[in-house]
């Protein structure tokens, strides 16, 4: 198995608002990027997102190690989310995105660890300028319409 680091946030222009996210994974020396925006969208929704679009980039099993700055992500990836299938979602937030992560990562092992947010962690800070980025870029051709 490929071992995959995929580096992950969201950001969110209001909380709900403007949402935009951004993945990068690395493989030896390769790098691919999914980044993206939605409308009327929270910061958990949009970091959650950042991941399930960097698994769906990958077109083979991997071992991947998902680092995030949501401790949101991170505490529900290794720790939350078995107990949220048994009991079918009830009672947790976006149970659909939840949904979509678990099709996402079901062909992969995957861990998730935490870092500090705009801390000098060098991949953690190009996606959240990517992820700001693309939640202003949104936000922008909204407002010229």
């Amino acid at each position: 198995m490929k071992k995959i680091h995929l580096y992950s946030d969201g950001s969110s222009l209001g909380n709900p608002g403007f949402g935009g996210y951004c993945a990068i994974l690395k493989y030896k020396d390769h790098q691919k990027i999914a980044s993206g925006a939605r409308q009327n969208a929270t910061n958990n929704q949009m970091e959650l997102l950042a991941v399930i679009e960097g698994l769906k980039l990958l077109k083979e099993p991997c071992d991947i190690v998902v680092t995030s700055d949501s401790s949101y992500v991170v505490k529900a990836i290794n720790e939350w989310l078995e107990n949220w299938i048994k009991k079918d979602f009830k009672n947790v937030k976006n149970p659909d995105l939840w949904k979509k992560y678990i099709k996402a990562a079901k062909p992969h092992k995957i861990k998730a660890v935490w870092v500090r947010g705009h801390n000098g962690h060098e991949e953690n800070e190009i996606c959240d300028k990517i992820a700001r980025e693309e939640a202003q870029k949104l936000q922008n051709s909204v407002k010229d319409r």
